[in-house]
């Protein structure tokens, strides 16, 4: 599963932190860097600090492979994308959802390998909330048009769900308070900006406007309402 010769160059720092641009990242194309643990690279999607900060990444597991117990000072955010994703409170297959809170800490590991959608040090300091889903035995819901949504998480302006699009689905132009990110779960995703195939990583900002739309049945990862609203977090390199 994880490639045997990852990109020996340095994670680049200050990566996609201008909040007020469109950013889009295809991951099947990009290079693999390697983490402080052998066995285990990832694909920096946005990045504050070297090994701290705001962080968004694709990491892949070799099986056997492991982490050191460290902490995560504004939290974790992880979707599990492949294989079985382990740490000291239990297993958590393909689909499933987890967030550890500020101050949490943990030593994870995959016995078999595993691939990831992670998010760290993004919370608001007040959202306490740990959360376990398995979104392989939850149900859809209804959402507008022939969508079905999945809610997986909700604080003050933040929310994060699954979105099933059906083929042929048109959606409404609409604009997105505090931003969306979006990952492609399956499926290809479309707007009158491009068309986004399964593994790319789309990032909106405040007020931003699109009209979305699928030709096959799609799925995928949506944020919105978490963005800074106004200025970068830093000087951003992309």
């Amino acid at each position: 599963m994880v490639p045997d010769t990852p990109n020996s160059r340095s994670l680049p720092e200050n990566l996609n932190l201008d909040f007020t641009r469109h950013v889009v990242h295809r991951t099947a194309e990009m290079d693999w860097y390697p983490s402080p643990a052998k066995g285990v690279v990832r694909k920096p999607l946005e990045r504050e600090g070297r090994e701290s900060g705001r962080t968004t990444s694709i990491v892949e597991y070799a099986p056997g492979t492991a982490f050191s117990s460290h902490p995560h000072p504004l939290g974790e955010e992880i979707l599990v994308l492949e294989g079985v994703f382990s740490d000291e409170s239990g297993d958590y297959p393909a689909g499933s959802y987890i967030r550890n809170p500020p101050g949490s800490r943990h030593a994870p590991f995959s016995r078999e390998g595993c691939t990831l959608f992670v998010k760290l040090n993004h919370f608001n300091p007040s959202d306490s909330a740990e959360v376990r889903i398995n979104t392989a035995e939850q149900p859809w819901q209804p959402g507008i048009g022939g969508l079905e949504v999945m809610s997986l998480h909700h604080f003050e302006t933040e929310h994060t769900a699954l979105v099933k699009w059906p083929a042929g689905e048109q959606f409404q132009p609409h604009r997105h308070f505090g931003g969306e990110e979006i990952l492609v779960l399956s499926g290809e995703f479309c707007d009158e900006h491009g068309r986004y195939p399964t593994g790319t990583w789309l990032r909106s900002p405040h007020l931003s406007e699109h009209c979305p739309y699928v030709e096959q049945e799609t799925v995928i990862l949506v944020k919105t309402g978490h963005l800074p609203q106004s200025e970068a977090l830093s000087s951003a390199s992309s």
